[in-house]
């Protein structure tokens, strides 16, 4: 098959302010007599591992773990501080509601921008462009700015777009789980098909029985570090024992 992906000792840091500073005013003066303090945060602490072309991983973990700031670090929307993460495929990524959409636009207009953002050409994305309208059942929306739409409508422009136009690589962050009941069935069956094309597929979800169900393999964050990385379901198993226990 052929690594895709490799993330090699990768940490993310964070300087946060710790500042009790309420206003501008007092932040500058602050930083003119040199009295701002800060702290340095590991959202993701020397993690390594490796993806084969094909894969479906799901990412799991308690809040704060890291997984939001892993699947931002491989889609390149945060270098890290450490180490280095290399892909090999086009990557479309979905993760918060909107991300890479100007909310000034139409949604006919984003399908463009964002296809364009994932490094389609026009062209390409003109002989898709029904398909994608017609997948997000948005009708006549779909010429309405998207500062209108719901975040289930957002959510099925941003879906469609991003499964829509075959990509080799696939990043979801729980966007699965907005939306009405039939368009999740609709989802979850595209998200099927992709996988069972070739699509590699990294998911965050805190729905267990979804990463048992659809991943074969299960990576596990645990403050910011890579806790265990092996068979989704005994992966999982572990993981509830350890939610069950604390």
């Amino acid at each position: 098959m052929g690594e895709i992906i490799r993330v090699d000792h990768v940490s993310m840091n964070f300087r946060m302010n710790m500042n009790r500073t309420t206003s501008m005013k007092e932040w500058t003066i602050a930083k003119l007599k040199r009295q701002l303090k800060y702290q340095d945060f590991y959202a993701l602490n020397d993690v390594s591992f490796s993806v084969q072309r094909g894969e479906i991983i799901g990412i799991i973990g308690t809040n704060g773990s890291g997984k939001s700031t892993l699947l931002k670090v491989i889609c390149g929307i945060y270098k890290p501080t450490g180490g280095s993460v290399v892909t090999a495929g086009r990557v479309a990524p979905m993760l918060e509601l909107g991300s890479g959409f100007d909310y000034e636009l139409s949604g006919s207009e984003n399908i463009f921008l964002n296809g364009a953002i994932m490094g389609y050409s026009e062209e390409f994305l003109k002989s898709r462009y029904q398909d994608i309208v017609a997948f997000s059942e948005l009708g006549d929306f779909i010429h309405q700015p998207i500062k209108t739409y719901s975040s289930g409508m957002m959510m099925r422009l941003a879906f469609s777009v991003a499964t829509l136009v075959d990509p080799e690589i696939l990043i979801v962050d729980e966007i699965l789980a907005v939306g009405d009941e039939s368009f999740r069935r609709k989802s979850s069956a595209r998200m099927k098909e992709m996988m069972s094309g070739g699509t590699t597929v990294l998911m965050v979800s805190h729905d267990l029985g979804s990463i048992q169900e659809m991943c074969g393999r299960a990576i596990w964050l645990h403050h910011g570090r890579l806790h265990s990385d092996g068979r989704a379901d005994l992966v999982c198993e572990d993981y509830m024992r350890f939610t069950d226990s604390l």
